[in-house]
């Protein structure tokens, strides 16, 4: 039975689900062009943009940027010390990793002054459009305002498996932990020493429990959303996962997502 059928078992009205490796699409399930709301999966788009003005020469991650000796750098990785919304600010830069929408929404502000265009635009030229991600807008705040599709986010997965938008060498700068050492809590997974982060990508490293299966690997990269949705990939794999659902996170989604995953892991793990 393919693994993606477990999905009809999930209690949702609707998901669909893209399994890749560089290769290509090893599996889909659902519809591939219906929207989903993304919730905190839009960080991911916001990130790669953010990267790409970066290499552009737009901005710089040693920008300031946010709180006062914040850069660009500190808000992708969540470690400006600004709260999760609005403009307080709960810690000196560089002391805690906490998890902070409103800094993205500054990091997209900073690409706007710098490029004098439009953010959601920006996005949309930058990665959308190049990577021909068609059902794909971000239609409200960077940090969690993003629409898009299965077919669409596979596409970026895909990128995020072999880039082409960016430099091999700047993915792999940014999928790495920022600022280690850092303690912080994941939204609904509790507070981990240390919270590891990337710029903009979330890693999983050791962290229990997590949304990703127990059997990824710890160089494991994503994200997920409140809207039920994620995107992970994990570089030992040379593969990536995308699942789009219509119910918000929350205590039903957690055994299943770690279930599914390491079933997952384990069909794609090269047997010997």
């Amino acid at each position: 039975m393919p693994i993606l059928d477990s999905l009809t078992t999930w209690p949702v009205d609707h998901v669909s689900a893209v399994v890749l490796t560089r290769d290509g699409v090893v599996e889909n399930f659902g519809d591939p062009d219906r929207v989903y709301e993304l919730a905190s999966v839009t960080k991911l788009l916001v990130a790669e943009a953010v990267l790409v003005a970066v290499e552009e020469g737009a901005v710089e991650l040693d920008d300031p940027a946010g709180p006062p000796g914040a850069t660009v750098a500190h808000l992708l990785a969540h470690a400006s010390g600004l709260a999760f919304t609005g403009d307080d600010v709960e810690a000196g830069v560089g002391e805690r990793r906490i998890y902070s929408s409103a800094g993205f929404e500054t990091l997209a502000a900073t690409v706007e002054a710098a490029t004098e265009i439009g953010f959601a635009d920006y996005l949309a030229d930058a990665v959308a459009a190049p990577l021909g991600m068609s059902h794909t807008e971000l239609a409200g705040p960077a940090g969690h305002g993003a629409r898009a599709s299965a077919g669409d986010l596979a596409r970026f997965a895909a990128e995020l498996l072999s880039p082409t938008l960016l430099a091999p060498a700047t993915l792999a700068d940014a999928t790495r932990v920022w600022f280690p050492g850092l303690d912080g809590f994941v939204p609904g997974y509790g507070r981990h020493r240390p919270n590891d982060w990337g710029l903009g990508f979330e890693i999983r490293a050791h962290k229990a429990p997590h949304w990703t299966g127990s059997t990824n690997s710890p160089r494991t990269f994503g994200h997920f959303g409140q809207a039920g949705t994620f995107l992970w990939v994990d570089p030992e794999l040379d593969a990536a996962c995308v699942v789009l659902t219509d119910r918000a996170f929350g205590a039903w989604a957690k055994p299943l997502w770690s279930e599914f995953n390491d079933t997952l892991v384990a069909a794609l793990r090269p047997h010997e």
